[in-house]
């Protein structure tokens, strides 16, 4: 993110300059060897050193907007001081050519002393002012983050409790009960564990691909029992990376894409394959079109991604030919929440 650069209202910088110069002729109001010509030019000194300042450290706090900042930055603070004790010697000097009867050396040294505060005084509220904007800009970050963790969060659910698949899961069942197979209990046990599944880990932000690996088992067991041998899946995954982190239902959402846009039939059986290569998590499937999609609304790839790129800040790859539809997701060997 590019901070900001600051900026303050003309009629701040003009308002607060003159009011600073009338300020530093009030102790010359309360003597009584009062000077309106003394008074004049220490306020219009102190006005126009003032207004330099608000110029000089807006200039050179936005050199470096780019950069953030939540603490100050005392080199170069010193070199605005610097700039600024030069400047207010500068004024000093006209001061003494326009009342040539002061005395220069106290003179100068009040007004450099002055100059200091005012200098301060600018350069500690733009600076508070910049890190303020910064930390706001920190905090919109962040709040965007976390709504879409909270939005793929959200639609990930939906896909997990996707009408269609429980749908399509009770007629198998309804089916196997007429028929009286043999399979019909486990059947039950696959579905309850697969939802089981899905309750317990729709809180959690990643699991071991073990445990996605046993969510996929189950979702292929019941798919089997509706499609038989027109589904296939090869596992081929060692046990280094079985211990990696994803993000759960990953792989669920996937292989239901595959099932969803391709044909699955036994005289044209779809075989989706899980294997890693090259330091990813690899799944493919030969690309078999169906005539008519099922109706999708689109969001499991998207859900994939999104939640890589915002939760992990890693994207996926994904490569499609007119033969093999291929998903590379990046190994996960550690995660710290921020």
């Amino acid at each position: 993110m590019q901070q900001q650069k600051i900026k303050i209202s003309q009629a701040v910088i003009w308002i607060s300059s003159l009011f600073l110069g009338i300020l530093s002729s009030v102790p010359q109001l309360a003597s009584h060897a009062f000077n309106w010509e003394e008074a004049v030019v220490n306020s219009a000194i102190t006005a126009a050193f003032s207004v330099i300042m608000w110029y000089l450290n807006i200039y050179m706090l936005n050199q470096n907007s780019g950069k953030r900042r939540q603490n100050i930055s005392y080199s170069r603070l010193m070199v605005v001081l610097a700039f600024g004790m030069v400047i207010m010697f500068g004024l000093a000097w006209i001061q003494q050519l326009i009342l040539s009867h002061i005395n220069f050396g106290p003179t100068m040294l009040m007004i450099e002393v002055r100059g200091i505060l005012i200098n301060l005084v600018c350069y500690m509220f733009l600076t508070l002012l910049q890190n303020n904007y910064a930390g706001q800009q920190v905090q919109l970050e962040l709040e965007k983050v976390k709504s879409d963790n909270l939005g793929a969060q959200f639609e990930l659910l939906k896909q997990q409790i996707n009408p269609h698949f429980l749908f399509n899961s009770l007629n198998t069942l309804k089916s196997m009960a007429e028929t009286n197979d043999s399979e019909t209990v486990d059947f039950i046990m696959k579905l309850s564990d697969f939802y089981r599944f899905t309750l317990e880990s729709r809180k959690l932000d990643l699991i071991t691909v073990q445990e996605e690996m046993k969510i996929i088992d189950s979702y292929i067991f019941l798919q089997k029992a509706r499609f038989g041998e027109g589904i296939t899946l090869t596992k081929k995954l060692s046990d280094n990376v079985l211990k990696t982190l994803i993000p759960p239902f990953t792989l669920q959402l996937l292989v239901e894409n595959c099932i969803k846009h391709n044909i699955v039939s036994q005289s044209k059986p779809l075989h989706i394959k899980i294997y890693n290569s090259e330091n990813r998590l690899v799944i493919e499937n030969p690309i078999h079109k169906k005539m008519t999609v099922e109706d999708s609304l689109g969001i499991g790839l998207d859900n994939v991604k999104l939640r890589y790129k915002h939760l992990l800040e890693q994207e996926i790859e994904i490569n499609s030919d007119e033969k093999i539809f291929q998903i590379k997701l990046p190994f996960i060997h550690e995660y710290n929440h921020y």
